[in-house]
């Protein structure tokens, strides 16, 4: 399965560099199009990625050196679409959003943190004293493997055996035998978060087709409150902790790192940012 599925991304990135190179050809107004065909490279650089993070390659930070630049953007060429859908502002506006997400989920700051509390995203890789192995015992199609830890790992904390078990078949990794290759290979702990960011796991929508506007809500949705927007984002990822609850301090900390890199990639943030007055998922 590991070789269907990267021969299947290997077609769609052909397929995407032959659309792109059709595009720069072509002699009518394309823009949008050209403007999607452009890497992430050409929206966040190096030197941005590092503003953006400034402590997390300090001694005080457990991922030091983990999260490189480079492995980041090597990582988002697997998934395509990712911050290349849509206009200018769309594709800023993903980018700053799963960067919020993120640094929210492996954040070393504190309210009088040097630089502010914003600035030291990606400062862990996995989480610390975990209150359980996070295994379904319930779940037949992920079963947990005798003796392994399913605790948040990664950018985006990957948790529990029906995450790690589905992400690992789609990126070439025995996830419930070997969960702890998400907080040992940063090219594989960073492809986790955006395969999570990516992937659709109805009834809830991709965060990355709420943030470039492809959710469309359903009635459950609507009768839930639940209005496309960042704070969607944030139910999808925790909501069941985070969301239905005025002014939580989680979800004010994901909010603080959006806005602060929408800041830095010149981009509004859009509105709906938090889900104080949504039900979970």
């Amino acid at each position: 399965m590991a070789i269907i599925s990267w021969l299947s991304s290997s077609i769609f990135l052909s397929l995407f560099t032959l659309f792109c190179l059709s595009i720069s050809n072509a002699s009518w107004g394309a823009e949008a199009a050209r403007e999607s065909c452009r890497p992430i490279s050409s929206l966040i650089n190096k030197d941005l990625f590092h503003t953006m993070f400034l402590h997390k390659d300090d001694a005080a930070c457990p991922a030091k050196d983990f999260y490189a630049y480079n492995s980041f953007i090597k990582a988002s060429k697997s998934f395509p679409g990712f911050g290349t859908t849509g206009s200018l502002t769309t594709r800023k506006r993903e980018i700053a959003a799963f960067l919020a997400q993120i640094s929210h989920e492996t954040s070393g700051g504190w309210a009088t943190a040097p630089d502010g509390p914003y600035a030291w995203g990606l400062c862990f890789k996995e989480e610390i004293n975990p209150q359980s192995d996070y295994c379904d015992s319930t779940n037949k199609e992920w079963p947990c493997y005798p003796g392994k830890s399913y605790k948040g790992r990664g950018p985006i904390q990957l948790s529990w055996n029906f995450n790690y078990g589905p992400a690992g078949k789609a990126l070439g990794f025995d996830g419930l035998k070997n969960p702890e290759i998400v907080a040992n290979n940063s090219m594989i702990a960073l492809k986790t978060a955006l395969w999570f960011w990516m992937t659709e796991q109805k009834p809830k929508p991709s965060c990355h087709d709420v943030m470039v506007g492809r959710y469309i809500p359903t009635e459950a949705d609507v009768a839930a409150n639940r209005t496309a927007g960042f704070g969607v984002v944030t139910n999808i990822i925790n909501g069941g902790l985070e969301c239905g609850i005025p002014n939580d301090a989680r979800v004010n900390d994901r909010i603080g790192y959006f806005k602060r890199y929408a800041q830095l990639l010149n981009v509004d943030t859009g509105s709906n940012l938090d889900c104080a007055n949504q039900k979970s998922f």
